[in-house]
């Protein structure tokens, strides 16, 4: 990805976007509630085919701009691949825990009692034990992110959490005996990685070899907006069948909304600051304060609602994590952008 692509209108102006898509999504669960069962009712491993289609074409764009020598050699720079996976792993899940804690045993405990907190911590802690989505390939790229780096980050916390995820749920939750949705993670990472890293590899290698790069950086012109657009469909296509639980719960969404804002802004401020500490040049920190301050809330909603109901507080708290992260995670991309400065050039740094 070139260091001279620019936001244009349209992604300056994401966030305003990605608002009204999530109103547009609350509107239609309401007015049109067979939107929820059409979007449900095709799925493999319990993955809803219409998410993995808009997921795909959100991501393959990103790949095909991706150089895959970056992938090469992001697979080998040790330091920001152990900064991401000690943050997501041995930070952000006991930040989540604590905060949880902090806000629904001591600051809202009068407003929403013993056992609902109980509900709302567990859905914030399946959040917190959950690291990364398919988003994070988007926030890499609008923040012109290593892309190698957050490949190979998605895939290998894909990876971790089959064997990671049961253990500290155990660990962090007053249940035990937690599955691990194996099926649906595999099913993930083939949808939103596997198959648009092939698909971009073999298109960016073909139109390179038969076209040469000019046509090349025309076809990728043309793919400009297809990543954005696909991003704001798939906030419209998830938030549609959670409608109800959102709007059914206008308070309980807020006093939720405080701790996970919190908890966001912590994990990216102490990776963000970290990797500056450790002398990781912009192009690796920025991913992965992102990556850590990010959530896989596919899987947590997923879970909240095979452990505790579609109608619990867990699922309520998994929902909201959905809700708030890209709005903030647009925010976070603009922050690393604006402090690009505070990090030593490429040959200054230490990979």
């Amino acid at each position: 990805m070139s260091d001279e692509h620019e936001l244009g209108f349209f992604e300056r102006y994401l966030t305003l976007w990605v608002g009204l898509c999530i109103a547009l999504g609350l509107i239609l669960g309401q007015v049109y509630p067979q939107l929820a069962d059409y979007i449900q009712a095709f799925d493999i491993a319990g993955y809803p085919v219409p998410v993995a289609i808009v997921l795909f074409l959100m991501i393959y764009p990103i790949m095909v701009q991706t150089d895959f020598e970056e992938i090469i050699r992001a697979g080998k720079s040790a330091k920001p691949i152990t900064i991401t996976l000690v943050l997501n792993w041995l930070v952000k899940p006991f930040t989540m825990a604590f905060i949880a804690w902090l806000f629904f045993r001591v600051f809202f405990s009068h407003l929403v009692g013993y056992d609902l907190g109980s509900d709302l911590m567990a859905g914030m802690i399946l959040l917190g034990i959950a690291p990364c989505t398919a988003m994070v390939l988007v926030w890499g790229y609008l923040s012109r992110g290593n892309m190698g780096h957050v490949v190979v980050m998605v895939a290998i916390n894909s990876l971790s959490m089959v064997f990671l995820y049961g253990p500290l749920a155990v660990l962090l939750l007053p249940v035990a005996d937690v599955p691990v949705p194996l099926a649906r993670v595999a099913f993930g990472v083939l949808a939103y990685v596997g198959l648009p890293l092939v698909a971009g590899y073999y298109t960016r290698k073909i139109m390179l070899q038969r076209h040469g790069e000019e046509e090349f950086e025309e076809f990728t012109e043309k793919l400009h907006f297809v990543s954005p657009t696909a991003l704001l469909i798939t906030i419209v296509v998830i938030v549609t069948p959670q409608s109800q639980i959102v709007l059914s719960n206008p308070l309980l969404v807020l006093l939720v909304l405080i701790p996970l804002t919190i908890q966001i802004f912590t994990i990216f401020a102490i990776g963000y600051s970290g990797s500056k500490m450790l002398g990781l040049k912009y192009a690796d920190a920025a991913p992965s304060a992102q990556i850590a301050a990010s959530n896989h809330f596919e899987v947590a909603i997923a879970m909240a609602i095979t452990l505790f109901g579609i109608e619990s507080g867990a699922t309520l708290a998994a929902v909201t994590g959905m809700l708030i992260e890209v709005p903030i995670m647009l925010l976070l991309v603009q922050i690393c952008l604006r402090t690009q400065d505070w990090f030593a050039k490429p040959a200054e740094a230490d990979r």
